[in-house]
């Protein structure tokens, strides 16, 4: 029984494709091996039949480029295939954390912006009165959170007597 690496040889063989040494020891095998004999017959007699029904196929470029071709899709594909080191646990821990930090970044941005609204809720700015013959007094209760605001006619004095209800306010 010949094995695949023999049926392999004499394949070769009939293709004139081994060296010298290994010829001879083919022809050597076939004297004394019938099943040898019978695989070379067969083989032969297949190439003898494939020979003129082969398709012969003509190239659009030459033999040389159309393998090159071939080569460079090859080592292109080998260098694809190649492995990408793995980046170190700085850069995982930076890709973890990046996100978090900028959400981290907005919650504290939101919260100083409410917390600064709210502050400025209880505080007045500068108050402008549109005619300069006008005042105002204010009044501001920290217990009932209230403030009021009385406007007055600065030209005329008179209103605030000791009977007015407003002649006890001090501006502040």
């Amino acid at each position: 029984m010949m094995n695949h690496d023999a049926q392999l040889r004499l394949q070769a063989y009939l293709d004139g494709e081994l060296p010298e040494q290994e010829a001879a020891e083919v022809k050597g095998r076939l004297a004394r091996d019938p099943e040898a004999q019978l695989l070379l017959a067969e083989l032969q007699n297949t190439s003898k039949a494939l020979s003129g029904h082969e398709a012969e196929a003509k190239l659009p470029e030459s033999r040389e480029f159309f393998w090159s071709r071939i080569q460079r899709e090859i080592q292109l594909q080998e260098r694809l295939a190649e492995p990408v080191p793995k980046a170190p646990w700085t850069s995982w821990l930076q890709g973890q954390f990046a996100p978090a930090g900028g959400l981290a970044f907005v919650a504290i941005l939101l919260t100083v912006l409410v917390f600064h609204s709210r502050a400025g809720a209880g505080q007045y700015g500068e108050m402008e009165l549109a005619s300069d013959d006008m005042g105002a007094y204010t009044f501001r209760d920290q217990k009932d959170k209230m403030t009021m605001v009385w406007f007055y006619d600065r030209n005329n004095d008179s209103q605030f007597t000791e009977t007015s209800p407003f002649a006890s306010v001090v501006p502040q």
